[in-house]
């Protein structure tokens, strides 16, 4: 193995030890000798990719934006995107232990003294222009804001997510979600439009970004 792909799969391997750590533990739970023990690595090797534990956080916070990567070449994001996004960040959160390990952090954080923002407003703010390319073609209420929209599902779904994991360990996140949406649409989509949208999230969509290939569908698929 080259050197290159070496120190590539060292890499990963610290990032899935640590996740592991700070998913049980958390942040201030885990200590470097924890990670190193799950990682299975030296500590050179460690400080060889990531400086600090600090480090290692935001790079794990980093990876709940990997959902997003099978929807950049959508052509006409809108509606439908934000429900495939958000059922696809919910199997993430029951499959992907670095998702759920960066999810744990953002909320940690959140409840400290100078909270980091970034992650909510990244969400927030790719959600209000898949929003606001939809209304532009009739499939969002002219008279519904889109930017208070894109806040509520950031905070609704945060909340909901947390619920669930306290309730149920994340087990019915993809059910709570489904039924999120049938409670939003009717209030955000004109009635005419409606039968365009499935709040299950798209079957092949979903399949495909699960899966880490291919591209999404357009949200007229569904009419």
């Amino acid at each position: 193995m080259a050197r290159q792909e070496r120190a590539e799969v060292t890499r990963e391997a610290i990032l899935d030890g640590a996740a592991r750590a700070f998913d049980v533990a958390g942040f201030q739970g885990t200590s470097l000798s924890d990670i190193l023990k799950e990682a299975g690595v030296t500590k050179g090797a460690l400080y060889f990719h990531f400086a600090s534990k600090e480090a290692l956080r935001e790079a794990l916070v980093a990876e709940q934006f990997a959902v997003w990567s099978p929807f950049r070449n959508v052509p006409d994001p809108g509606v439908q995107t934000v429900i495939d996004l958000l059922h696809s960040m919910a199997k993430s959160l029951q499959e992907n232990e670095r998702v759920r390990a960066g999810i744990r952090l953002v909320v940690e954080q959140s409840t400290q003294k100078g909270a980091n923002p970034a992650p909510y407003l990244t969400w927030i703010d790719l959600f209000r222009t898949c929003l606001t390319q939809a209304q532009g073609r009739g499939d969002v209420k002219p008279e519904v804001d889109v930017d208070s929209v894109a806040k509520f599902i950031v905070g609704c779904w945060t909340g909901l997510q947390l619920t669930s994991d306290v309730l149920t360990g994340r087990q019915d996140l993809t059910r709570r979600t489904s039924d999120m949406w049938n409670l939003l649409l009717p209030a955000l989509v004109p009635p005419r439009r409606m039968k365009r949208f499935l709040p299950d999230g798209s079957p092949e969509v979903l399949a495909k970004a699960l899966a880490g290939r291919g591209s999404a569908g357009e949200d007229g698929d569904h009419e």
